[in-house]
């Protein structure tokens, strides 16, 4: 299956996007996943970035892009409740094992968390601890900060 990509400037540094033709494969800010002899873009890079380009210019908060991702059943259905997350509100672990009825899973829903490969449109940085500290982040706890803020003070205007 053929892999396309393209680099997005976002506030808080470049921000790989990646593709197949079906949708999005990964999407976050670690800059080895980018595929050097892969530089061509597709319409589900080109719709990702559009989106992503609204939400960074506080004019998207939801999602439509169609999304080709590989994980467990499990990862899934993590992956499937942190979508559900509105913009701007915060879920803790514990919340997310009780929605997908399995509230003895918190650590395995930490784990699918953090394999979750489509960052910001499966918004994986409003998960945080249950005493309401931030915690692990792939893009790093800076960035997942930021983003709270940023979704935050587009409500705020609102």
């Amino acid at each position: 299956m053929t892999t396309y990509q393209q680099i997005m400037e976002t506030p808080l540094g470049d921000l790989v996007i990646q593709a197949t033709a079906q949708g999005l494969t990964y999407v976050g800010f670690d800059a080895s996943r980018f595929l050097p002899k892969c530089t061509e873009k597709n319409a589900m890079t080109k719709l990702g970035h559009t989106q992503l380009s609204e939400y960074f210019a506080g004019q998207r908060q939801q999602f439509s892009v169609p999304l080709d991702v590989k994980g467990t059943a499990f990862q899934a259905q993590v992956w499937g409740a942190l979508a559900d997350i509105g913009f701007g509100q915060t879920h803790s672990y514990s919340d997310i094992a009780l929605t997908i009825n399995n509230p003895k899973s918190v650590r395995a829903v930490g784990s699918a968390n953090g394999r979750n490969p489509i960052s910001i449109i499966v918004p994986c940085h409003r998960v945080i601890g249950s005493n309401g500290t931030l915690t692990g982040y792939a893009g790093g706890l800076e960035r997942k900060q930021w983003l709270l803020q940023f979704e935050q003070a587009i409500l705020n205007r609102q």
